[in-house]
């Protein structure tokens, strides 16, 4: 029986430009689904585990549809709620060179961001799982939805499940002081911490000192700092951060750092050329999870992290569809790109 990991938070209806045309262009959007959570969730059973993923949506033929996604990819979808008004939607620019991408969400109303904890039950949700994860994101939606983060992650803690929370900072959905406040109090019940530079310090108040990503500066002991500064205050197991140096909208340098109190790690670094740059942060993510769950050591997990969201720049959508075995053969060094017969 495989692995079960829970997820927690908001799947949207994403309708994107085609062809990285703008959107006073376009004269239709593609559609597909995607969030967060729910992309750990489906990368997480293309590796071999039980992804689980819980949220709410509406209980109308687009909520279904949402569900449905999720279905074709193994997510196991047994507790999702159905109720509330709308699935939220974000408008996706793809940008290309010197343009950056653009989002623009309609989200606001959402089912998820009205939910109550008491339409969940957590008892029978985490039952036989070895993990919970959850991002900024969820508690950045309302407080309805903080409140619902909070409670699973007590119910994960109580039951001896390791918990992860990727920081994944969004300006738009709430401001630097409320963002702080409220993972501040989410983080006494996580053990390991995901984020980049600019999550730390938004959500945290950790900042890496001499660091600017779009000029391509890295300063690694700035980094090692911040981490042993949020090892200090939150007893954090591992802390990890996704490093992307973006040269251009279309090329970026991508790597990862993993520190777990007493060692301090840097990956091996990609150079990427950017098809989809939508949910490589999640990519990395669940491949840390993935590599954690199956017995790799920190910096194994770590590199399997890394190649799977380097991976995940070439794939169109939310979520990564690329295989164990296409992770592990670029993890070895395989990032040639020739046709495999």
């Amino acid at each position: 029986m495989s692995k079960k990991v829970v997820t927690l938070g908001e799947i949207m209806l994403r309708l994107s430009t085609p062809d990285f045309k703008r959107f006073i262009q376009a004269d239709s959007l593609e559609v597909t689904y995607g969030g967060g959570e729910a992309n750990v969730a489906a990368a997480l059973c293309n590796y071999g585990l039980n992804g689980t993923f819980v949220t709410k949506v509406p209980d109308n033929p687009i909520g279904q549809s949402a569900i449905n996604h999720l279905r074709r990819f193994g997510v196991d979808t047994r507790f999702i709620v159905r109720g509330g008004d709308r699935l939220g939607i974000y408008f996706l620019e793809t940008g290309a060179s010197m343009r950056a991408s653009q989002v623009i969400y309609d989200r606001s109303g959402a089912s998820i961001a009205e939910a109550r904890a008491s339409e969940f039950d957590f008892d029978q949700i985490l039952k036989d799982a070895v993990w919970f994860h959850t991002t900024g994101i969820t508690p950045a939606l309302s407080d309805e939805a903080a409140a619902l983060t909070e409670a699973a992650l007590k119910a994960a803690k109580a039951k001896g499940i390791t918990t992860s929370i990727d920081l994944n900072y969004r300006k738009k959905l709430w401001s630097k002081e409320k963002a702080r406040a409220v993972m501040t109090n989410l983080c006494q019940y996580v053990d390991i911490c995901i984020g980049n530079e600019e999550d730390a310090d938004t959500t945290l108040g950790f900042k890496a000192a001499h660091t600017d990503v779009t000029k391509g500066e890295l300063d690694l002991e700035g980094f090692k700092e911040v981490f042993k500064q949020m090892k200090e205050k939150f007893g954090f197991k591992f802390i990890a951060s996704s490093l992307r140096e973006s040269h251009s909208a279309s090329d970026n340098g991508w790597s990862a750092l993993v520190y777990d109190g007493n060692e301090f790690y840097h990956t091996k670094q990609y150079h990427i050329r950017i098809v989809d740059r939508v949910g490589s942060g999640d990519s990395f993510a669940s491949g840390l999870i993935y590599g954690l769950i199956s017995g790799m050591s920190m910096k194994e997990a770590a590199e399997f992290g890394v190649a799977a969201s380097a991976l995940k720049h070439t794939i169109p959508g939310d979520m990564n569809h690329a295989t164990l075995k296409e992770v592990q053969e670029l993890m070895k060094g395989d990032g040639s790109g020739r046709v495999q017969r």
